[in-house]
């Protein structure tokens, strides 16, 4: 216990260097560009506390638990004994690592519609759509995403397949989707890729890519470990753009359907 406190305060105080530079912008446009009183300064103050409080404790967190739980997880799953039963050491195949295509799948989901982040810009489009772009509706779509993303990305560690052939051919779809994808929905959908990889998905996914690329025999942490991040940026765009095109097409045809 006392070694975790020993190192919240280390975090915590590394923590205030890297949040002083926003400070120093934020304060010094306010005071020397636009010459105007800070509104609230006392709030503002305790605000800023507050922010590198709650960064020391989560970055401390990270490292205590989340990181730790996601090798573990990568382990685990792709020990010979869990997948076939028995503790004769061979070679396994793709096909035989579902578990962790699952778990792959369902880390991806759960962990993004508990991001933060996404529910402020799920919030947000539903307020200047007028409602028109329902909260859980967007959620639910880069949730899916993410978790195909990753899942997807999963497949590539373990069969060590190069990381640009997934990513080409998906911006490649993306571009193909957003010349019939309706326009207001455009722009959020490219910016769902960015809020899905924030405090929560990050640790987790990275520490799983990690994890495995450390245990699938003749894979390279370096080489194979990374990339997850990508995929999980990469495929919500298409789920958001696909879920905006098939809204349409089912507004049309019930429009029809309604006018014969």
């Amino acid at each position: 216990m006392l070694h975790i406190l020993e190192d919240l305060v280390y975090v915590t105080a590394a923590t205030v260097w890297d949040v002083l530079p926003i400070v120093i912008v934020i304060f010094g446009f306010q005071i020397f560009i636009l010459r105007k009183p800070i509104p609230n300064l006392k709030r503002i103050i305790t605000g800023f506390v507050l922010v590198l409080l709650g960064l020391g404790f989560f970055l401390e967190g990270l490292e205590a638990a989340l990181f730790p739980l996601g090798r573990l997880m990568a382990e685990q799953l792709t020990d010979p004994v869990f997948i076939l039963g028995d503790d004769v050491p061979h070679r396994l195949e793709w096909w035989e690592y579902q578990w962790v295509y699952l778990f792959a799948f369902a880390i991806g989901f759960s962990t993004t519609i508990a991001e933060p982040s996404l529910l402020a810009v799920a919030i947000k489009a539903n307020q200047v759509s007028a409602g028109s772009i329902g909260i859980w509706g967007l959620r639910i779509a880069v949730a899916i995403g993410v978790a195909i993303g990753i899942a997807l990305g999963v497949y590539r560690i373990i069969t060590g397949t190069p990381l640009y052939w997934y990513i080409i051919t998906g911006y490649v779809f993306v571009l193909i989707q957003t010349l019939f994808a309706p326009r207001m929905i455009i722009a959020l959908a490219y910016d769902s890729g960015g809020v899905t990889t924030s405090t929560v998905t990050v640790p987790l996914v990275a520490a799983l890519g990690l994890g495995l690329a450390s245990t699938v025999p003749g894979r390279n942490p370096l080489l194979d470990g990374f990339g997850l991040i990508a995929f999980a940026s990469l495929f919500p765009i298409m789920s958001v753009l696909a879920y905006a095109q098939l809204s349409e097409w089912s507004a049309r045809r019930s429009k029809k359907t309604l006018t014969k």
